[in-house]
């Protein structure tokens, strides 16, 4: 996996993990990477600088920088999760428990690139993955544990 420093075109700084630099620019192309704070799909990677280890005999008297992003509440983070989950529902397709299928079809270019959800085992996800695929849970709302 490989992390990038990314930047939409108001400003607004996040950071997006992807499989390799060819799934970024994939995504980015098919507009699947938004911004989370606009949902604006024009991104691109900020400058970042780049992680160089420090000698391990060597003592630091500073620390690295923190950037102190505020905190949201328990509501305000189930707000959150909500919108995640009405912009995946109205912007991918569901396809219930043909996930595992449907996404390697489209990996493997056997059917047309679009955003998918559904169902899937622990074990489909891990599956997905270890072939390159890309997959994420969608987050779950406190209401949903009960």
């Amino acid at each position: 996996m490989i992390r990038y420093d990314l930047v939409c075109s108001s400003g607004h700084e996040f950071d997006g993990w992807f499989s390799n630099s060819d799934a970024f620019e994939k995504q980015c192309k098919a507009g699947l990477v938004e911004c989370p704070v606009c949902g604006k799909s024009d991104v691109s990677k900020a400058l970042m600088a780049p992680g160089i280890p420090a000698k391990s005999n060597t003592k630091t008297d500073t620390a690295a920088p923190v950037h102190n992003a505020p905190v949201p509440s328990q509501p305000e983070l189930a707000e959150m999760i909500r919108k995640v989950r009405e912009h995946v529902a109205e912007n991918s397709e569901y396809v219930g428990d043909k996930f595992a299928d449907e996404a390697r079809k489209i990996h493997y270019e056997e059917t047309k690139q679009r955003g998918i959800y559904g169902e899937a085992t622990q074990k489909d996800a891990e599956d997905l993955r270890e072939e390159g695929i890309e997959v994420h849970p969608l987050p779950v709302l406190p209401e949903e544990r009960n």
